[in-house]
């Protein structure tokens, strides 16, 4: 795996997992709201300006 890859699927990660700790979701349940309602796709697309902000911040933009 390449370097950025490795950089946005911990970057996905970190996301999901603190999405699922803020609404109280299990990491699945966490997974599959976020994959039905385009929060991953949102996150890939605008990995390049997101990952400058705060986990807190990019949450807030998928919520």
């Amino acid at each position: 795996m390449d370097r950025e890859l490795s950089n946005k699927t911990d970057y996905i990660i970190a996301c999901i997992s603190e999405f699922a700790t803020r609404f109280q979701f299990k990491l699945q349940p966490a997974h599959a709201y976020l994959s039905q309602y385009l929060g991953i796709d949102f996150l890939l697309k605008h990995y390049e300006a997101l990952h400058t902000l705060s986990i807190d911040e990019a949450v807030e933009d998928i919520t």
